[in-house]
């Protein structure tokens, strides 16, 4: 149940409860009332029909010594007090009234059925006005709660956004001093905070890649001047490691900068796939590519081969032999045998420098999902059940009809 819809009942149940309680409560001292005007009446009357026996006339429709007398009156009588009461036991309720007068009983009786219909009538207006009322307090609940749940819900959308990257997502500012307009104004605070944030890590990352630059190719061309040795070796590796760490620094930049431009040209993505396989190196030795559907993808080829490059040294480096390419339709899966990835990496996505056990270290699937989002392809991470990690490259947006060329 949408909060729209708990608002709209809130409001609706609590005017049936007040229109419930106001009729009752109306009803309760009109009856009351009703009954006192006429107990009152018949009280008067009861008194001149006393004093009028007392002197020997009896009035028409005064009974003396009834056969039949309520209980209760009779009672009350025998005590010597004059009494009244309502007799609601046959057909039609009456009122009756009786005082003794000497050894006589005096006593009258009036229909009460005048007063009786006189509240049905008002039980009718009642439920009615109470019903309209109730009706018209639920079309303003639902109007109200469908304003604040528009605001509540662009609230949301923004945030999702602002949660997916988008940090340029703003609520529009309202006016007034209500909850709302202040969960707008801390939405609003919030994503310019988080943006000037990522904004000052992306210029400082930036600018530590590009001033490291010269040092680090200083470094690799003297690394490789060194006379051969194992000594040398181990400088050259640790220096070309630092070259391609930097070089992948300045890529997450480049990505995050938003200024990246695919160019397109139409591919085999089996092709592709191999391409990536092999150029992934001798570190991938073992690496299974499987098509289940060809197709021709409408894409940039370099990206693309970028992204598949990734996700299996990620695979080989973090999980374990043996890795799949699976190529079906626009669908790219790159599996392996490892532990999986982490919660973490499949709750948040990459993210640069994570560390951790498992799959999805480092910035190679952070760069992986940066060309994806430049394609307008989308990259998702899973565990199977059967175990390992699997992850998607989902070009299908970018299939293009055609027969695929003879690769073999």
């Amino acid at each position: 149940m949408g909060l729209r819809t708990k608002i709209g009942v809130a409001i609706t149940a609590t005017a049936a409860l007040v229109a419930v309680l106001m009729g009752l409560l109306v009803h309760a001292r009109t009856a009351e009332g009703q009954l006192s005007t006429a107990v009152d009446a018949l009280d008067q009357r009861l008194r001149s029909a006393a004093e009028d026996h007392a002197a020997g006339l009896d009035r028409p429709r005064v009974m003396i010594n009834p056969a039949r007398l309520p209980e209760p009156l009779r009672k009350a009588v025998a005590k010597g007090r004059r009494a009244t009461y309502l007799d609601r036991s046959g057909p039609e309720p009456e009122l009756w009234a009786a005082t003794p007068v000497g050894t006589d009983v005096v006593a009258l009786k009036h229909s009460y059925r005048r007063q009786v219909r006189a509240m049905e009538d008002l039980d009718e207006v009642l439920w009615l006005a109470g019903g309209v009322g109730t009706a018209f307090a639920g079309l303003v609940g639902v109007a109200l709660a469908t304003v604040v749940g528009r605001r509540l819900t662009a609230a949301a959308r923004t945030t999702e956004r602002i949660a997916e990257g988008d940090l340029s997502a703003r609520l529009a500012p309202r006016g007034g001093k209500d909850e709302v307009a202040r969960l707008t104004h801390a939405v609003n605070t919030m994503a310019d905070a988080l943006a000037a944030r990522l904004q000052a890590e992306r210029e400082v990352t930036a600018n530590i890649a590009h001033e490291l630059r010269t040092p680090v190719a200083g470094l690799v061309a003297a690394a490789d001047l060194l006379p051969p040795g194992r000594p040398a070796e181990l400088v050259r590796d640790r220096s070309h490691r630092v070259r391609a760490l930097m070089e992948d620094v300045l890529e997450v930049a480049r990505l995050d900068a938003d200024t990246e431009r695919p160019e397109t040209d139409v591919r085999s993505l089996a092709e592709l796939a191999r391409r990536a396989v092999r150029a992934a190196g001798p570190a991938t030795p073992a690496v299974t590519v499987t098509v289940l559907r060809e197709c021709l993808v409408e894409t940039d080829p370099r990206r693309v081969e970028r992204v598949l490059v990734n996700l299996v040294t990620n695979a080989f480096r973090h999980g374990a032999a043996p890795v799949t390419v699976e190529v079906d339709g626009g669908l790219v899966r790159v599996r392996d045998s490892g532990p999986g990835f982490p919660a973490g990496l499949l709750t948040g996505g990459p993210q640069r420098f994570r560390s951790g056990s498992g799959s999805g270290l480092g910035l190679g699937l952070t760069i992986a999902a940066g060309q994806a989002r430049v394609l307008g392809a989308r990259l998702t991470f899973a565990n199977p059940p059967e175990g390992g990690a699997e992850a998607t490259l989902d070009l299908s947006d970018a299939v293009r009809d055609g027969e695929p060329p003879d690769t073999a």
